[in-house]
């Protein structure tokens, strides 16, 4: 297994701390790794086996831990045969019923220190918001960062003698989930494992656990969202859409639809930010994919596509860099996205080429900005380095690897 250090080491820094360890993200993105990767850790720093209660509800073997007084009862007996503080894994939790009475119960009533992985925005949300207000953290695992990538591509050995534009070319049309790097690296099989994951995420995280019946509805807006990719529209725009090709729905009923698939961590809802009058727009908004390989799998790629891609390529880029991420608005321009952490703020703009024609429309709406924040355009030039007014050019490439 690779180290994924990133994310283990945010996790070392709450361990048998009174807080609950949740870890969220889509399915197959490398929760479940982490975890075992935590109990190893655990072991390694001389806690005893018995000390350790590990499930993965995914597994049936543990089928019958499936609602939350088995499951109590189970952790109960493990209570009584540990020897000191009880180290509790559980792996996709929402399987459960009633997990989180269990969970809450298990941190007043035992010496232990909890960890949970779920595939499902809700898992933070309700009665666990409610019982454990103050005591959780959320450590979110997204797919793998190009330098992420590089890494795993080093153990196939089809993959390790690529060069770095080759695997990020492989990085933009198969994504970033880490089971792509385990099997045979052949385009079939890896959209075929790909399609496999968007269908179990559909099935278990969006259609069962919101009762949609309509489910070719579902996947027609799905599929327009892959579509459209760096556009801004609302449910309306998707709403009026659907309507033409003959299938009529409220824009409410979209908006729930697109509240599930964000929920399962599919897809990501942008907003528009007024940068002049500091505030935020409530119309047309961008949705970014959580992993583009599985938008290639289902509606195919395409090159044309190529400036759409980059922009959700540096939109996760700064999600796992722990900055808030909106849409500019700039008088009648845009910038493609303002990013903020603490008191630092970027403004970037993403295209594929810089050329004598494009240059003015990517560097203008910077320009026009009056603070003194950090301002970027990002391409995949490699023999250019523009600074303009103090406005830098950089490439993908490299501000990925950096």
């Amino acid at each position: 297994m690779i180290s994924r250090e990133k994310y283990l080491n945010q996790i070392k820094d709450f361990i048998d701390k009174p807080v609950i360890k949740v870890i969220t993200g889509m399915r197959r993105c490398g929760k479940s790794v982490i975890l075992q990767q935590i109990k190893e850790l655990l072991l390694c720093q001389g806690i005893d086996e018995t000390q350790i209660f590990y499930v993965n509800f995914e597994s049936l073997k543990y089928e019958n831990l499936k609602d939350y007084r088995s499951l109590y009862q189970a952790v109960t007996d493990a209570v009584r045969k540990s020897d000191g503080r009880l180290y509790i894994l559980l792996d996709e939790v929402q399987e459960v019923e009633g997990w989180e009475k269990a969970v809450n119960s298990f941190r007043v009533d035992f010496d232990c220190d909890i960890y949970i992985t779920g595939s499902n925005a809700r898992l933070l949300a309700g009665d666990l918001a409610t019982l454990l207000s103050g005591r959780y953290v959320e450590i979110h695992i997204y797919p793998l960062s190009f330098n992420e990538y590089l890494a795993f591509a080093e153990s196939n050995e089809e993959e390790k003698s690529l060069s770095i534009q080759e695997n990020f070319a492989n990085y933009l049309r198969y994504g970033g989930l880490p089971g792509i790097h385990e099997m045979k690296w052949d385009e079939e099989r890896i959209y075929q494992y790909l399609c496999d994951i968007y269908n179990s995420v559909l099935l278990k995280d969006v259609i069962k656990r919101n009762n949609i019946r309509d489910t070719a509805l579902l996947e027609n807006i799905i599929k327009y969202l892959m579509d459209n990719i760096g556009n801004t529209f609302s449910a309306k725009t998707i709403s009026d859409f659907l309507k033409n090709q003959g299938r009529k729905l409220s824009t409410e009923t979209v908006y729930n639809y697109l509240h599930a698939l964000e929920n399962a961590f599919l897809i990501n809802k942008v907003s528009r930010y007024d940068i002049k009058a500091k505030r935020l727009l409530e119309t047309r908004e961008k949705y970014y994919l959580s992993d583009l390989g599985i938008r290639h799998a289902v509606i195919g790629y395409h090159d044309d596509d190529i400036g759409g891609l980059l922009e959700n390529i540096i939109y996760l880029e700064l999600l796992r860099n722990g900055y808030t991420v909106r849409i500019g608005k700039q008088g009648a321009a845009e910038v493609d996205f303002v990013a903020d952490r603490c008191d630092e703020r970027i403004y970037l703009q993403i295209c594929y080429i810089l050329t004598q024609e494009n240059t003015d429309r990517e560097f203008r709406p910077l320009e026009t900005i009056s603070d003194n924040y950090e301002k970027i355009v990002l391409s995949t030039d490699t023999l250019l380095h523009i600074n303009r007014a103090g406005i830098r050019q950089k490439n993908i490439i490299d501000y990925l690897r950096s």
